[in-house]
């Protein structure tokens, strides 16, 4: 693709980072982890952060650690990607599915009091495209009901709610740094938590479950090994040092976006600036307007990739999935349950969105967006 939808950021600083690790003898375990999961937690603003091998891995030591398992239940958005949804199956626990807002698409909390059983253990909110979910709201249900409160902040690392920033909100947090993230590490994730034991527990659980004793060999309990290596921790602790400038860069491509889509009536924007909330961009997401459906937008995407721009389809709702056709027979859903979850899932385009775009590449993008739209639109038109 000539204008990929992602590409990460990686410096010489970065590159001399890792050499330096490797010309050492520790490359797991040691140093560069310990202060990569300072400043992480730290930027958040809680005590303690535990460096993980993927965010995934980061979501089921929560749900672990918090003593979620068979019989419970967990609530989440169905408009997300999967991982959440696994997390909770790994402890034998059930996904409970809701439907999401119009304006942020994270968790409408009035359906998520309305999923509430005795069962229920936990609320799982995720921040979708780096959007903050109601936090305040979900909060208040999670005291009253006496749940714990998981943030996914896979896609949201540095977005805040109410002037603090998401993952530190919570009982715990996640993060995830792949590729296609504000910073990366490769493959890798952050839980973090203002908790003591629950830290400790976490990061007993990433390392086969070991006990604090010297003893390699020794083990507390079950685990597993989720472990990021040092040459991850100092690729990711080097661009967490420009994380403020990354988000800053970020921001200002989404606005740009934003002033030259923002008056196509075909399009549907997630709003850049919203009371409370600072969006962390994940990617530029937008929406086809009603009268377009999921095929429409496959062939938009497609197009786009014959004119070397590449585009995401974000995201297929869970409860639709293969894997989770059983979930959805037992949560005895219908269509009415998640209208916008569904309405977004066949009319979404996640356009590209990294730091070394520039305006003019934007430009190509939203000329070739433009006149791919009409195309779908008059054929419906005409019949």
């Amino acid at each position: 693709m000539r204008i990929p939808l992602s590409s990460p950021d990686i410096q010489e600083a970065d590159i001399a980072a890792v050499l330096d690790v490797l010309r050492q003898s520790r490359l797991s375990m040691g140093p560069r982890q310990d202060e990569f999961e300072r400043a992480v937690a730290e930027y958040v603003g809680v005590p303690f952060g535990i460096a993980v091998n993927s965010g995934t891995s980061g979501l089921h030591l929560a749900i672990r650690a918090l003593g979620i398992g068979a019989g419970d239940e967990v609530i989440l958005p169905s408009f997300s990607f999967i991982a959440p949804a696994n997390a909770i199956c790994y402890e034998r626990a059930t996904p409970v599915f809701v439907e999401i807002e119009p304006t942020t698409l994270t968790l409408d909390p009035a359906c998520v009091e309305r999923a509430i059983t005795p069962r229920t253990r936990a609320i799982l909110a995720v921040h979708t495209f780096g959007c903050p979910a109601d936090l305040a709201a979900l909060s208040s249900i999670a005291r009253r009901h006496n749940l714990f409160l998981i943030e996914d902040a896979c896609e949201a690392l540095g977005a805040e709610f109410d002037g603090c920033r998401v993952g530190g909100i919570g009982d715990v947090g996640v993060f995830a740094f792949y590729p296609n993230k504000q910073i990366t590490t490769g493959e890798g994730g952050m839980v973090i938590t203002r908790d003591a034991a629950l830290a400790k527990r976490m990061k007993s659980l990433r390392n086969q479950g070991r006990s604090e004793t010297k003893d390699w060999l020794q083990h507390a309990e079950v685990g597993f090994s989720y472990r990021l290596p040092e040459m991850n921790c100092a690729l990711g602790m080097e661009q967490m040092k420009r994380i403020d400038a990354v988000l800053a860069c970020r921001e200002k491509i989404a606005r740009i976006y934003e002033s030259k889509l923002r008056q196509n009536s075909d399009l549907r924007l997630l709003p850049i600036d919203q009371p409370g909330r600072r969006v962390s961009w994940f990617t530029y997401p937008i929406r086809l307007g009603e009268r377009f459906t999921r095929q429409d937008r496959d062939r938009i995407i497609t197009d786009m990739a014959r004119a070397g721009i590449e585009c995401g389809r974000y995201f297929a709702p869970i409860h639709l999935q293969p894997a989770y056709s059983d979930a959805h027979r037992s949560q005895d859903l219908s269509k009415s349950d998640f209208l916008m979850t569904e309405a977004c899932a066949d009319r979404s385009i996640a356009l590209p969105l990294f730091h070394q775009i520039t305006e003019q590449q934007i430009d190509e993008v939203c000329c070739q967006l433009s006149e791919f739209i009409q195309r779908p639109a008059a054929r419906a038109a005409a019949s």
